[in-house]
């Protein structure tokens, strides 16, 4: 199986661990052990230290896309230059505060960084597209993924387009079975497995409703939804809390925002002016707390 390329393949080849072959898993551990030499290794090399044959070698690199060991061998190498050394981002009992930092920090730069190559830019066009063309957008998740969702409605409302966030299953039931052709559901979950959400998605999609999924890739979300913003991201949600998934899909929002507001343009400044003016009277002024008297 193929395992999904995110631009880091260092971290690729150590979060595909579990899905590999007991030979294979051995050439992961000779790579591991000294990433940087591995890039200098001929396959020979690398398949003696591995204890398996040239042809496994092979095998294990079209795992990471279809690419042959000199590919290969160029790609982990740019990982390298990334700057970010792969650090597991499952923290251990006896980690130390530096130990922790590291991990999250390190992975969830990894994690950024790996989005482009699964954002296409025809994929970003065709949601705008089907944003500014909505009557009514429902941005809905459950969990850490509600969380995102309102952090989408604090985006777009400012664009002057209709939009709401929901977080309670049975509102979000109720839109979607409510809904109108012209309406578009924006369903947001890591996993898409989540089966209240699937039916949601199933619900709006039936009544003729518009839905763009943002979850895991072939997941039964995506295949529920009209279109799909499919992200691959390494993460044990079942055991950890959402960490760079989070991140990953608020970066997403970030670029959908910004592609609705450049096609705005213009016409959008009378928009966005009037509610930053709104806020003034709610602020003390800069220079408020150094004229303040002891």
């Amino acid at each position: 199986m193929t395992q999904p390329y995110t631009g880091h393949l260092l971290q690729d080849v150590m979060n595909a661990a579990d899905g590999l072959t007991r030979a294979e898993q051995r050439i992961a551990g000779v790579i591991a052990d000294d990433p940087a030499a591995a890039t200098r290794l001929s396959i020979a090399a690398l398949a003696t230290r591995a204890s398996v044959s040239e042809p496994t070698v092979n095998r294990f690199c079209r795992k990471f896309e279809p690419l042959g060991y000199p590919e290969f061998k160029r790609r982990l190498a740019q990982s390298l230059v990334l700057g970010i050394p792969y650090v597991s981002s499952a923290v251990e009992p006896g980690d130390d505060t530096g130990t922790y930092t590291a991990k999250i920090l390190n992975t969830a730069a990894a994690t950024l960084q790996g989005l482009q190559r699964q954002l296409p830019g025809e994929l970003v066009e065709g949601v705008v597209d089907r944003l500014l063309a909505a009557r009514r957008i429902f941005f809905c998740g459950l969990g850490v993924s509600g969380a995102v969702a309102k952090d989408a409605e604090q985006h777009f409302f400012r664009f002057a387009l209709p939009v709401s966030a929901h977080e309670d299953i049975l509102m979000q039931r109720m839109h979607a079975a409510a809904a109108q052709p012209s309406d578009l559901f924006f369903m947001i979950s890591h996993t898409g497995r989540t089966r209240d959400l699937v039916d949601v998605a199933e619900l709006a999609a039936a009544r003729g409703a518009s839905v763009i999924a943002l979850t895991a890739s072939a997941s039964p979300l995506a295949l529920a939804s009209t279109l799909a913003i499919n992200l691959d991201v390494p993460e044990d949600t079942d055991a950890y809390m959402p960490m760079n998934s989070r991140l990953a899909h608020l970066a997403v929002l970030d670029v959908l925002a910004t592609g609705v507001s450049l096609r705005l343009g213009d016409a959008l400044q009378p928009h966005l002016r009037a509610i930053k003016e709104s806020l003034l009277a709610t602020r003390h002024s800069p220079n408020e707390s150094r004229d303040a008297k002891p």
